[in-house]
């Protein structure tokens, strides 16, 4: 299994090998985010499929990417195993490490 990280502005935000792929998004468990960089946001989607959709900032050195990560707090069954994981998008890089 290879190892995933997401990084921004020369941080990185997550990193772990057990990040599941969906829609080519790399969904990164929960446990895996830098909480330092990562901080609440009031925006919410709704996706047919997945469900209602949340968002973080992600925050380094005092630059914001406003709505940068996002998750599905009670996902549909049909996505019930991304719960409790975080994707990335707005400049976020994800790789492996």
């Amino acid at each position: 299994m290879q190892t995933m990280k997401a990084t921004w502005n020369g941080a990185i935000i997550a990193q772990s090998d057990d990040a599941i792929v969906v829609e080519g998004n790399h969904y990164f468990p929960a446990d895996s985010l830098n909480r330092a960089h990562v901080g609440g946001s009031d925006k919410h989607t709704t996706c047919s499929w997945k469900g209602e959709a949340s968002y973080y900032d992600i925050t380094v050195n005092g630059e914001v990417n406003q709505d940068a990560a996002w998750f599905y707090p009670e996902p549909k069954e049909a996505a019930a195993n991304i719960k409790d994981h975080v994707a990335f998008w707005k400049g976020v890089v994800v790789q492996e490490s």
